[in-house]
């Protein structure tokens, strides 16, 4: 039952991304909404508003079916131009910034909102068309039902204009920085929070049962709860062979179980390990530092040509590698004191070489972008860190970052900002214990 339940989470979580999610419920929504308008039609309660707001209830039904004819076509039309933003949105962020960042704008709750309430608004008119029938020369008209019709138009006019603002700030490079930063942000806070109640006492794997993978695809995470309750109901304690957001084949080992598993208990707790085929920020705080990456490469690639972009996702990126050197290279699941799980993650110097092995590649040429970068580095190196090895970390890319530059520019003053940038990373280097 709980592994059921963990799967719904799961998947609820999935499909709540969906830009069609919000929509679908809204256009719900509005379909029963105007069935109920349809039974309090027919209780009279356009009767009761007639005598006693009559200025309210629309009295002609050539009026009433042109009015939501007006008011159907008009969403109609907001909706398609509000598709056609969001898809052009997509395609700019795609061509100018990141395919990467796609997931990311789709699953904006704010925009499948509004999409949502244009829906259904429009059913709701369409339904309520419906039920205007003629009664011999006259029609009988559900006044309310057409009041309230006009009352959803004028508020989907409202969220068109808040879309056009919206909009407007989304599609700038800035706000998605932001965005991606937050999430991460939140995501590597929550990981330090974890991390206080760690002993990092556990002991050695190598002896330990390994079970397989079932499946192919990214592993997205796990039920810290479920893995914490099955080690304590099966007297065993796990190892986690697999890094989060990294693409796992089927037959390929996912953990290590100090006792002896059952199969049906194997794959119990397989269960509670979720792949998928796509990748969040919010589940993997590394994506963000590829994306912020990827960002700054193609800002510096010759079709885009954007230093200034670039300069603005080393911020971001460079308060995001603040954070982690906050955190261990090592990651355990424990309750009072006692390690139950440990996890496989990607080190600080795994991160941090992945991610200055792009930037010397395509940033090394200008002088500004590798002097913001080398920047960062200076300034990480002065910041209070879990490890003190990752200050040496840091200066060693630096170095690499800074020789790499060396090699590709000639000019003598840019040299010379180069050889003074090297020998504040050196200076700084002698501080801390080899």
């Amino acid at each position: 039952m709980q592994s059921f339940l963990t799967k719904m989470s799961y998947l609820y979580g999935n499909v709540k991304g969906k830009i069609a999610f919000y929509p679908t419920l809204f256009a719900l929504t509005g379909l029963i909404f105007a069935f109920i308008m349809m039974y309090l039609e027919s209780l009279g309660v356009s009767g009761y508003l007639v005598e006693n707001a009559p200025l309210l209830v629309v009295n002609s039904g050539d009026t009433a079916l042109t009015i939501l004819s007006a008011c159907i076509t008009g969403l109609i039309s907001m909706m398609v131009f509000s598709f056609s933003m969001v898809m052009v949105l997509l395609n700019q962020a795609a061509s100018n910034y990141s395919p990467r960042l796609l997931p990311g704008l789709i699953s904006d709750r704010r925009h499948q909102i509004i999409l949502g309430i244009y829906i259904s608004s429009i059913l709701f008119c369409i339904f309520t068309l419906f039920s205007i029938q003629p009664t011999g020369d006259k029609y009988q008209i559900p006044g309310f039902s057409v009041l309230l019709g006009i009352l959803f138009t004028v508020m989907s006019i409202y969220a068109f204009i808040y879309f056009i603002h919206n909009i407007s700030e989304t599609i700038q490079i800035t706000n998605i920085l932001k965005k991606i930063f937050t999430d991460a942000q939140k995501t590597l806070f929550h990981l330090l929070e974890e991390e206080k109640g760690n002993s990092s006492s556990f002991p050695g794997t190598d002896d330990w049962f390994e079970y397989k993978s079932p499946q192919s695809g990214y592993f997205q995470s796990f039920t810290r709860e479920g893995l914490l309750s099955f080690c304590k109901k099966n007297d065993t304690m796990l190892e986690v062979l697999v890094i989060k957001g990294s693409f796992v084949l089927e037959g390929e080992p996912v953990f290590r179980s100090k006792k002896k598993l059952d199969k049906e208990v194997a794959k119990d707790l397989l269960d509670k390990f979720h792949l998928s085929r796509e990748q969040l920020v919010t589940r993997n705080f590394i994506l963000a530092f590829k994306q912020i990456t990827e960002v700054i490469i193609k800002a510096m690639s010759p079709g885009i040509n954007d230093p200034g972009t670039a300069l603005n996702a080393i911020d971001y990126l460079s308060e995001l590698l603040r954070i982690r050197m906050l955190k261990s290279d090592r990651e355990f699941i424990s309750d009072d004191g006692k390690d139950y799980v440990k996890l496989r993650g990607v080190t600080f110097k795994e991160l941090l070489y992945n991610i200055n092995t792009s930037l010397r590649s395509y940033c090394s040429k200008d002088v500004v972008v590798v002097q913001k970068i080398a920047g960062m580095f200076i300034s990480l190196m002065r910041q209070n860190s879990r490890d003190p090895k990752y200050h040496l970390i840091l200066g060693m890319e630096a170095k690499g970052l800074l020789q790499e530059s060396r090699n590709s520019i000639k000019n003598e003053a840019d040299l010379e900002t180069l050889d003074r940038l090297y020998k504040e990373v050196e200076m700084l280097m002698d501080r801390f214990p080899k």
